[in-house]
């Protein structure tokens, strides 16, 4: 806009261009008017600048926020001022529109943020419920009975050994095909046994996953099925006589400790419950793996060395303390529930001392055995051994606060 000084004719330009034009025609009839009246004073021209700077309003732009100055050349490379009214409308960009795109681009940066956090979140609670699942597997299947497993038939599997030519493929092929398919039996018969005793183990042992309630009982019974249905799957189709008799015994004797229906669930009378114990872990694992390696991994003839007759009475005695030592601790659960244990019968103190006995002369007479031995090697490791773990926290206290390591009967 193009206004004129008081007392000059020289011009002043005033910052808003979109008046150009109106200012101008304002001017002139100002100027007419003041000669017309005679006078070209100064209150005249006064009057005419304060009406002529007079502006409509305007819209606040990215291009007067910066505040850019009106003397500048236009460069339409770096600026965007335009001479012409519709040039400053085509490149001038309202501010609304800048804060649109901001939001519009903080949202994105926000959602993709939460997105990563979600995927993340969903990863560490998938990677949780596995674990957690994972490890009540692991207390489901009762460890220390698998670990028994898996030293039982590998040692009885050494005694099949002639020389170092035996340690072959076909020998850890068929050592194979008796562990994966025992375990599996093992832990359907500790599964069937925790199903039937849940009320029990909610007393004697809380953290095992149906008795604190991480495994429904469908989920148990799903897993003892599924266990001993691929156990004797396996077995069929390994077709070795000695594997498939040892599977069939362990499953029907594990049944009749367990189930609870008429003449079954022999684990409330303690000579029963003995027995069967005895039966597997002394006979069954002793002879049966002994054979199945023997005859059906290495085709050799069937004979009993006198390794595994001694084997097999060692582990006599030691199942006898097994099935004994397992009860002292869960006395107030079989009291309440009608388990007649030796432990109910006769107390917990004579019972652990009548173990630690056993245990003496099992080990006692394995010292013997081994110191005459032929073997140099026998010998060596029957002077250098010494149940010295026996002659450890003997003492037992109160029967309630014996604190002894759990052992499961399979």
């Amino acid at each position: 806009m193009v206004i004129s000084r008081p007392g000059s004719l020289s011009p002043c330009y005033a910052p808003d261009y979109g008046t150009r034009t109106r200012a101008s025609s304002e001017r002139s009839r100002g100027l007419n008017l003041s000669i017309k009246n005679g006078s070209l004073g100064k209150l005249a021209f006064t009057t005419t600048c304060k009406s002529f700077a007079i502006q409509e309003p305007k819209v606040l732009t990215y291009n007067t926020l910066h505040k850019r100055s009106s003397n500048q050349p236009w460069d339409p490379h770096k600026s965007r001022f335009s001479a012409s009214p519709l040039d400053v409308k085509k490149h001038d960009k309202p501010l609304d529109h800048l804060r649109a795109r901001k939001k519009t681009s903080l949202f994105a940066i926000e959602k993709h943020t939460f997105e990563s956090e979600s995927k993340v979140s969903v990863s560490k609670s998938w990677w949780s419920y596995v674990r957690k699942n994972f490890t009540a597997l692991y207390r489901f299947s009762r460890p220390h009975t698998v670990y028994g497993t898996v030293i039982g038939i590998i040692s009885v599997s050494l005694l099949t050994f002639e020389g170092s030519s035996d340690l072959s493929p076909l020998f850890l092929k068929g050592l194979l095909q008796a562990l994966v398919p025992s375990l599996l039996m093992n832990i359907y018969v500790v599964g069937l046994n925790q199903l039937f005793d849940i009320e029990i183990d909610k007393v004697n042992k809380p953290d095992l996953p149906l008795a604190s309630g991480e495994f429904s009982m469908g989920t148990g019974v799903a897993i003892v099925i599924f266990c001993a249905f691929m156990s004797f799957l396996m077995g069929l189709m390994i077709r070795s006589p000695a594997l498939l008799w040892a599977l069939l015994i362990s499953f029907l004797l594990g049944s009749v400790y367990s189930i609870n229906l008429p003449f079954l669930r022999w684990k409330r009378f303690a000579l029963l419950a003995a027995s069967c114990i005895l039966s597997v872990r002394a006979i069954v694992v002793q002879i049966a793996f002994y054979m199945h390696m023997q005859l059906y991994t290495l085709g050799r003839p069937a004979v009993f060395p006198r390794a595994l007759m001694f084997a097999t009475a060692f582990m006599c005695f030691f199942t006898t303390v097994i099935a004994l030592f397992k009860d002292i601790p869960d006395v107030d659960g079989d009291q309440s529930f009608g388990i007649e244990s030796f432990s109910v019968r006769l107390g917990q103190k004579p019972v652990f001392w009548l173990c630690i006995n056993l245990l003496l002369v099992a080990y006692g007479v394995a010292m013997v055995v081994g110191a005459a031995c032929s073997s140099v090697w026998t010998k060596l490791v029957t002077e250098q051994y010494r149940p010295k773990f026996l002659l450890r926290n003997t003492h037992l206290g109160n029967d309630k606060e014996a604190n002894i390591s759990k052992a499961n009967p399979f």
